[in-house]
């Protein structure tokens, strides 16, 4: 067994809307054995992991697994559920698996769901070894991997803080994603999108996070503003700490000035001879020490969120009770051993350590770890309350004094942090610490969240709800408008046509397309970017207002969708293209690809879709949302009904597009005054139009809004380069337009039966990951309609032996009827494009289906100007139509 592949799809793609692993296994010659036939199999591996008998599997109730392995199923699938099992004994719920074959007899795709990507990873390997040592019928140290891969968890799991955040932002629809393996989120999209890392906003400058980081700085800010703090000084010497402590008298803490969880510190040193060890340990952290004075009392945790306390925790030291036959290090491990405490942060408490400051603390007791505690007799195991080192803490937010809630409150402002942990010491919190003696003894600029969320003690409070609401306030926006466009043919065009009209409007618009990612007018990225990758890109700049995102099947199929809900999704068709490609054989599978996009889709979104698709009523049957349909007739059938039923739609009556809202018909424009349909002959134009316009109309955008944006874009370099861009030489013309498929070269051709011209020149390539039948169709079209063909091949052949793309090209239009001595095979496509522009003759209209669209402008300005010379003509002109 062997895994070949692993891809994982962290947001929704075609196997689910949840996360999942697709990992590709070879199980080589075990596809000759069902489970039933490999000896005890089953019976060991039921043993090992009895929660098997609880899957359901295809069968649809609990036990429907156990019952497919005493059938016989295969390894394949036995796989695929130990996967899932082994992540639920980590304590990750998830339910969902697929296994099939994909290339027969021991090829198999794996999909399974996953909550940490690492571990599941980890799982998935894991699993696969599993199944092969039981087949072999050697030995298993399953606990040895299951203890391996718990570390594995911990490293990479969100900390509780994080956790909390991330789960709040999904119950509340807030767009989340985490970044990295770390504790950094990323919230909402565009300009209203904000990051924190684990309780710490991006509000804070650094400046504050350091000053609340400077244990000794905090302290003098906060005296200054008259709140009171323990008396004390830093050091940078022994003898200066003792000096101090001797002034200040004692009990003293030692503390590093810069430190977090209680590292370093040593509370209630009494005497001199306790300072050098105490010093010491500090002194592990930073080179600067903190002597202060011992203020007795409670250790309170006060939550500050915003402008007012959101939670308050009493943290009490680590201890444990005895039971008269225990020693006390036993008694801990004992502890220890609970499912509420792990090594670190991923449980609700942390394991207690038995170390140098524990021993300490059982000293000033009068005991040691091997002292037996009488039944009911509390031994404490450290003198401060921090979850890192294994305390507890009881809920109290209602007890806190208003005064000591204001003065928590100012400690955070006078900081500078929106999110700030202050530690109280007194001895109450119900009465004012300056009645008590009580005092502010730290300020944290990233608080841990978990004492409140699983408190020891009294209800859990819900701070991550309360940070969010800080960050997002009520009725404020976490996400910008967002437009997604798929489908075969059209996708660029429309795409550029819903930027461009929302830059109409002065929003800063994101877009990415086949041309580049685009920040406003800024092409941050050039080159083909319509995948996941390049979405999330958009969606996280702080200056994009709206994104419109050019969605293409590849980035689907690979790795899912970078966003999570569109507002609006458009399929513009489906026709047949990359077919051979990622799995996906038939134009059917292209069409389930596809309507990922109108599946993720706000339930007050729409949906828009080409009524005259062949594929729109299985569209229709698997959008999310509200459907819009358009069409290029009046009287397709489809709209007709779908208007019958109070539903929106877009149609074309007389050369007048109509926009129909539901109740009446309202004329947008007629199709003359839209420059990219030449005056209403190039059809796919029309269609791009019709999907742009309805899906601007779902945005909200005024009917006089649409009307701009569709007339001032124009067929040209600047708006939609590469499109039916058209160059006029003097005496002839030049076409760069971007078709790759049969359905594509349709298109052209239907607009090149439409226009007078003496003579029809194409420059015609396929891109090689096409199968020989597209490559062999679109040679036939060109055949039909140019009387001069010239053949070139793409730079990058895909898999592809140079000139065989060429020769099925040549092939086709022989065979369709073109003499050999009107075509010419040149590889190269600059020198092909060259060569035609050379032998053009008057009324020429040179058609050049490009690969590298700035190339072919080079040659065709350079060859312009050689003609200017010798010419009166001022060529090249790009013809603006319309």
């Amino acid at each position: 067994m062997q895994i070949q592949s692993i891809q994982c799809f962290a947001g929704r793609n075609i196997h689910s809307h949840k996360p999942v692993i697709k990992i590709t296994l070879d199980i080589g010659e075990l596809y000759k054995s069902p489970t039933k036939d490999l000896g005890n199999f089953n019976g060991r591996l039921l043993a090992l992991f009895p929660g098997l008998e609880k899957h359901y599997c295809s069968l649809g109730y609990e036990g429907g697994f156990v019952e497919r392995l005493k059938e016989g199923t295969y390894i394949g699938h036995v796989t695929e559920h130990l996967i899932i099992e082994l992540q639920n004994v980590l304590g990750y719920e998830v339910n969902y698996g697929k296994t099939r074959v994909i290339e027969e007899p021991s090829l198999y795709d794996i999909v399974f769901e996953y909550k940490n990507e690492k571990c599941a990873v980890e799982c998935a390997r894991s699993a696969v070894n599993i199944v092969s040592m039981l087949v072999h019928n050697e030995e298993i140290d399953i606990e040895g991997i299951i203890k391996n891969l718990r570390a594995i968890a911990v490293d990479t799991d969100m900390g509780p803080s994080t956790k909390a955040i991330y789960e709040e932002a999904q119950k509340r629809g807030i767009p989340v994603v985490r970044i990295g393996d770390g504790s950094i989120l990323r919230l909402g999209y565009g300009k209203y999108s904000r990051t924190i890392q684990a309780s710490l906003t991006d509000l804070p400058s650094c400046i504050n996070v350091d000053i609340a980081g400077n244990k000794q700085l905090t302290k003098r800010l906060l005296t200054e503003s008259k709140i009171p703090v323990p008396d004390g000084d830093t050091a940078y010497s022994f003898e200066g700490a003792l000096q101090i402590a001797r002034e200040i008298g004692f009990p003293v803490v030692i503390k590093p000035v810069d430190s977090n969880q209680g590292k370093g510190v040593t509370l209630n040193v009494k005497n001199e001879q306790e300072i050098e060890a105490a010093y010491n340990e500090a002194r592990k952290y930073s080179r600067v020490v903190i002597v202060e004075k011992y203020v007795k009392g409670k250790d309170y945790r006060v939550l500050v969120i915003g402008n007012r306390v959101a939670a308050v925790s009493e943290r009490r030291p680590p201890s444990i009770l005895g039971d008269g036959v225990h020693t006390v290090e036993k008694l801990i491990e004992i502890e220890n051993s609970s499912n509420l405490r792990g090594d670190d942060h991923e449980k609700p408490l942390t394991k207690i350590k038995l170390d140098a400051a524990a021993l300490k603390v059982l000293r000033d007791q009068g005991i040691d770890k091997d002292y037996i505690p009488p039944l009911g007799e509390r031994i404490y195991l450290r003198y401060n309350g921090n979850l890192s080192t294994g305390g507890t803490a009881r809920e109290c937010t209602g007890e806190i004094h208003p005064y000591n809630a204001d003065i928590a409150v100012r400690a955070a402002k006078i900081i500078g942090l929106d999110i700030a942990g202050i530690d109280v010491t007194t001895e109450d919190i119900s009465v004012p610490i300056c009645v008590n003696d009580g005092a502010v003894i730290e300020i944290n600029a990233a608080p841990g969240l978990r004492m409140h969320l699983f408190p020891s003690e009294g209800k859990a409070k819900n701070v991550a709800g309360d940070i969010l609401d800080m960050m997002f306030p009520e009725a404020s926006p976490h996400s910008i408008p967002i437009v997604s466009v798929t489908g075969t043919n059209g996708k660029t065009t429309t795409t550029r046509l819903n930027r461009h009209t929302l830059s109409c409007l002065g929003k800063k618009v994101g877009m990415t397309s086949t041309g580049g990612v685009y920040i406003g007018d800024e092409c941050v990225l050039k080159g083909d970017n319509t995948g996941p990758a390049s979405a999330a890109m958009v969606l996280s700049s702080r200056e994009v207002e709206a994104a419109v995102l050019e969605t293409a099947r590849g980035g689907i199929v690979r790795k899912g969708l970078g966003y999570d809900l569109a507002d609006v999704g458009v399929i513009t068709n489906i026709a047949e293209d990359h077919l051979g490609i990622d799995g996906m054989n038939t134009l059917e599978e292209l069409a389930f690809a596809k309507s990922l996009v109108i599946e993720a889709v706000k339930s007050d979104g729409y949906s828009v879709l080409n009524a005259d698709d062949k594929f729109v009523r299985y569209f229709m049957e698997r959008a999310k949302s509200e459907i819009i349909l358009f069409s290029k007739k009046s009287d397709n059938p489809i709209v007709r009904e779908h208007m019958q039923k109070g539903k929106k739609a877009l149609y074309v009556d007389e050369d007048t597009i109509f926009i129909f809202n539901g109740k009446s018909s309202i004329a947008l424009m007629n199709l003359n005054e839209i420059p990219i349909t030449f005056g209403g002959i190039v059809e796919c134009n029309i269609e791009n139009s019709l999907a742009a316009a309805y899906a601007l109309y779902g945005l909200n955008l005024s009917v006089e809004a649409i009307r701009k944006g569709l007339a001032t874009f124009r067929p040209d370099m600047e708006s939609n380069p590469g499109r039916f861009n058209i160059m006029d030489m003097g005496g002839f013309k030049v076409m760069l337009d971007y078709s790759h498929n049969p359905a594509g070269y349709s298109e052209v051709m239907k607009f090149l039966e439409k226009i007078d011209t003496k003579r029809l020149v194409g420059i015609i390539g396929m891109p090689g990951d096409r199968n020989d039948s597209s490559i062999y169709k679109a040679g036939k079209i060109c055949s039909k309609y140019f009387s001069k063909i010239y053949i070139k091949e793409d730079n990058d052949l895909r898999g592809r032996e140079p000139g065989e793309v060429a020769g099925i090209l040549y092939d086709a239009v022989i065979s369709s009827g073109t003499k050999k001595e009107n075509v010419e095979i040149i590889y190269s496509e600059v020198r092909a494009l060259e060569k035609a522009l050379l032998d053009a003759e008057p009324g020429d209209f040179i058609v050049m289906f490009y690969e590298d669209f700035e190339r072919a402008v080079e040659v065709v300005e350079r060859i312009g100007k050689q003609f200017a010379k010798n010419t009166v003509t001022a060529g090249p002109e790009i013809l603006n139509v319309g």
